[in-house]
């Protein structure tokens, strides 16, 4: 079952753009990224690498770009997550401009949790399943 949308607000600064003045492509794995950290949580995720030897690694991305947000823009990014299975996480996350009527990038993250040794292992409760 897919939890709750949850928001994250992004500006878009002058160094998050390429020379057009839109955001270069790559960014939005950046804010995807701390979309995810902001669910979960920081002190979770410390807590889990310090305590447990748990962290999470990008297994899979499927990423699309319609329409390229600006200099200046504050995005929401949105998020939404699913349990596939024991052992992997899935984050649907939507990057949307001001006044948008479709998300400007859209991604599907899979996520694997792995202990220290780079070895598998179940994902343990995140706050909001």
């Amino acid at each position: 079952m897919p939890s709750r949308v949850y928001h994250l607000p992004v500006q878009i600064y002058y160094e998050d753009t390429d020379h057009s003045g839109v955001v270069y492509h790559a960014n939005y794995l950046k804010y995807f990224e701390r979309a995810r950290e902001a669910v979960i949580g920081a002190p979770e995720l410390v807590r889990l690498w310090k305590e447990d030897g748990l962290g999470f690694a990008v297994y899979k991305a499927d990423i699309g770009y319609f329409d390229g947000a600006e200099f200046g823009d504050l995005l929401d990014i949105r998020t939404i997550f699913e349990r596939e299975s024991d052992y992997r996480l899935i984050w649907h996350q939507e990057a949307w401009r001001p006044d948008g009527t479709k998300p400007a990038v859209r991604a599907v993250i899979h996520l694997v949790c792995l202990d220290r040794g780079k070895r598998l292992r179940p994902i343990p409760a995140i706050s909001g399943e």
